[in-house]
């Protein structure tokens, strides 16, 4: 028997699938282009936008005679055993490769954005909680865990991370961004990718690109960024995660900017991606986003102009369903209205990558092996280490926190008990099982109320809701007011419920007109700190709300961002001092709910000044954490400060922990550019160094700065580095220098390619 030469393992993948492509037909290898939606149904409401109307009607059994691009969420749809699913994907997998001539299973994916989204997989903390944490390395091992979980049960692919910049923290989905800086967005998620990456999943960055930067904060809206802030904010998060984590998959955003569809936009698909950048991996499309050409955006006028305009841009994949890549492509390459040239480049990319995963290879085998546990005790304890490094202590101001062991508390608050308050929009519980109200969570997720009582046993704790997340009735006013009024101190858990395209507070399609906590829950507050009790806030939220109204008002302020099903004790755990609060804002929190959209990295016109009566001055800055000890910072020593404009700076220091107990700082090093031919943000983050210490303690942090960090957009659209005076400062947070180091670049102005630094390398020493 002779074995044909794309099943020959020996041969490069290149080599195979070129053999296997000549043989194809043009619909089998257009079926490599899209996929099928398995858990979708044609009728009633679906989890995403417009699922109903936007499904077309196939026939299973006659589709897969042609071969199959990808499943769509054969987990992720609706509750389904992990065991018992991963023998229906295998056999599942089994009738396609059996059906077509090629014996080529399909590639399935799934939603990882904060853990498998699937029934009793271990929920973790939502992507802004990792910003959070400033904490790399935990971010990549908890997606590691997360890859794992994906093969054991025959999943190829992960639709993570997000890699959008919060521009507006109105926008519903910020819980599933990062943060709102660059820097750490890229850093942290190409840690993500790396992870998913090294446990053998194709990991997907979305949404390429600029959908956070939508007009008033809608979901979907128009973007308008201009392109410096595209070039200079938007993009480097996805540079980062394609150098430095290897993502083989990106994911076309639903948007247009300055009127062109990312989706149909051959100058970010194909000219920026895969010319400048590199990128040899896949293209898929945001959920009907191929289809969104024709009844979104009208940039086409037919299911056909809209599968041309798609796959000229360069986007390979039709998710989640087949739809403008089926019959009326076919049709229309039949009819020489488009280029057959274009399906074959989609299907070879398609295909390489299907021959990387081995799904070419004739040993292949779909049958899953080894015990399936989605919500180990290993992923347990992972998701309680990232809960408790994301939680942010806010303010502390007379020590209130900890709490004392045997103190009388009453916990007040929407949030309390109500075990949905951990987790996000994308979470299997929030994100399905809202449509299956009689099946089980299927994971333990203990609640701030049920931990609290469980980490403090001595303490007298009661417990009253005071009002709905969301809703008017203040009929719970008076309860929380007496309750509060026989305790000591006042736990407030308020914040959001996160849902879909309106349903919720926060997440996707959940946008808000302004930062006021939602429904009356800020009313209830004013009336818990009327009673002159000690109040301790702790915020459950998917954003930023305004704080400025209870400055000075309030014994303490805790945040925490959708913690995920260990974040119950992680809060407890900080609320009473068993875990020093070592989280860090990856956002501003404002002072009033107006004047958005604002984020720190704003050039001078952007800030506080006389020309306005709106002052945009956050409450609490990027950057900004509390913890329970002091670190003290010292000996701050550089090189020298004369360097070229491709030349690198050394600044080093040594950060001590004065305190009694253990803790972590966050050493955050931002560049201040005080003259540029463009107009530059005042601060931006150039480095970070988490530093965990014990009592008296003292590290060495040397940051190693090179010019390429202090590059820009020019007015030409280059990417330059111009000589003259810069500033680096170490700091706290954006708005909380500690020193300051200043620098000469000398020369001459230098254009960067795309091989341009990314990274401020890091050093990080004992001091005897």
């Amino acid at each position: 028997m002779t074995t044909a030469p794309w099943r020959d393992p020996a041969l490069t993948a290149a080599a195979r699938v070129d053999d296997l492509l000549s043989r194809m037909t043009l619909e089998e290898k257009t079926a490599q282009l899209y996929g099928v939606w398995v858990g979708a149904s044609t009728d009633g409401d679906g989890v995403a936008p417009l699922q109903r109307e936007m499904t077309a009607e196939y026939d299973w059994d006659e589709l897969i005679t042609r071969g199959l691009g990808q499943l769509t969420r054969p987990f992720g749809t609706a509750p389904v055993d992990p065991a018992l699913g991963a023998q229906a994907l295998a056999r599942a997998q089994r009738r396609i490769a059996e059906a077509g001539r090629f014996g080529i299973p399909a590639l399935a994916h799934e939603e990882c954005l904060a853990g498998f989204t699937t029934w009793r997989a271990t929920a973790y903390p939502v992507p802004l909680a990792w910003g959070a944490s400033w904490d790399a390395e935990l971010v990549e091992e908890m997606a590691g865990a997360i890859g794992r979980d994906l093969r054991t049960v025959g999943v190829h692919q992960g639709l993570a991370p997000v890699l959008d910049v919060v521009r507006d923290p109105r926008w519903g989905r910020v819980e599933e961004t990062i943060g709102e800086d660059p820097y750490l967005v890229g850093t942290i998620g190409a840690a993500y990718v790396r992870g998913l990456e090294r446990a053998g999943i194709v990991a997907t960055l979305k949404h390429f690109a600029g959908y956070a930067s939508s007009a008033g904060a809608r979901n979907l809206a128009p973007v308008r960024a201009g392109v410096r802030e595209f070039a200079d904010i938007t993009l480097p998060p996805f540079e980062f995660a394609l150098r430095e984590g290897g993502a083989r998959s990106v994911m076309a955003a639903y948007t247009d900017t300055d009127g062109v569809p990312a989706s149909a936009d051959p100058g970010l698909l194909t000219e920026l991606l895969r010319g400048d950048w590199g990128f040899t991996g896949t293209v898929v499309a945001d959920y009907f986003g191929v289809g969104f050409l024709q009844t979104q955006h009208r940039v086409a006028g037919t299911e056909a102009g809209a599968a041309r305009a798609a796959l000229e841009a360069g986007l390979d994949v039709e998710l989640p369903t087949v739809k403008c890549y089926g019959r009326p492509l076919v049709e229309a390459v039949r009819a020489g209205e488009i280029p057959e040239d274009l399906i074959d480049r989609a299907a070879r990319r398609v295909l390489l990558q299907k021959c990387e995963l081995g799904l070419l290879d004739e040993d292949w085998d779909p049958e899953p092996t080894g015990r399936i546990d989605l919500d180990s005790t290993a992923n347990r304890a992972l998701a309680r280490r990232l809960a408790e490094e994301s939680v942010v202590l806010l303010d502390n101001p007379d020590g209130l926190l900890p709490l004392a062991p045997d103190t009388r508390i009453a916990v007040v608050g929407p949030r309390a008990a109500d075990a949905l308050a951990m987790l996000g929009c994308y979470s299997f519980p929030s994100h399905v099982l809202t449509h299956h109200p009689d099946v089980p969570t299927g994971i333990e997720i203990p609640t701030v109320l049920d931990a609290l009582r469980a980490e403090l046993p001595d303490a007298k704790v009661t417990f009253t809701e005071g009002c709905g997340v969301d809703d008017p009735d203040t009929g719970g006013f008076e309860e929380a007011v007496a309750r509060t009024a026989e305790a000591d101190v006042c736990v407030a858990v308020l914040g959001d419920r996160a849902g879909l395209f309106g349903r919720g507070t926060s997440g996707e399609g959940c946008d808000v007109t302004d930062l006021r906590l939602p429904g009356v829950q800020g009313e209830l507050l004013d009336a818990l700190v009327a009673t002159g009790v000690p109040v301790v806030l702790v915020l459950l939220t998917g954003r930023p709300y305004a704080l400025g109204r209870w400055q000075g008002r309030l014994g303490a302020v805790v945040q925490a961002f959708f913690p995920g099903e260990e974040g119950g004790p992680a809060l407890a755990g900080v609320l009473s001092g068993r875990v020093n609060p070592s989280g860090r804002l990856p956002v501003s929190v404002p002072q009033v709910p107006g004047g958005q959209p604002w984020t720190y990295l704003q050039p001078p016109l952007g800030l506080a000044g006389e020309v306005s009566n709106l002052d945009p001055t956050p409450l609490y800055a990027f950057g900004h954490g509390r913890s329970y000890t002091e670190f003290v910072w010292e000996d701050v020593e550089g090189s020298t400060p004369d360097i070229s404009t491709d030349g690198s700076y050394d600044l080093a220091v040594t950060v001590r922990n004065t305190g009694d107990r253990a803790g972590a700082e966050v050493v955050q090093l931002y560049l201040h550019d005080p003259v540029a031919s463009v107009t530059r943000p005042d601060v931006r983050l150039i480095g970070y160094r988490r530093v965990e210490l014990t009592p008296g303690e003292s590290r060495r942090v040397t940051f190693r700065f090179h010019t390429d960090l202090s590059a820009f957009t020019d007015r030409r659209g280059r990417r330059i580095v111009e000589p003259g005076d810069l500033e680096l400062r170490l700091a706290s947070s954006s708005a909380e220098t500690r020193y300051t180091t200043r620098l000469q670049l000398t020369g001459t102005v230098r254009e960067l390619g795309p091989d341009r630094r990314l990274r401020c390398e890091t050093q990080e020493l004992p001091v005897s």
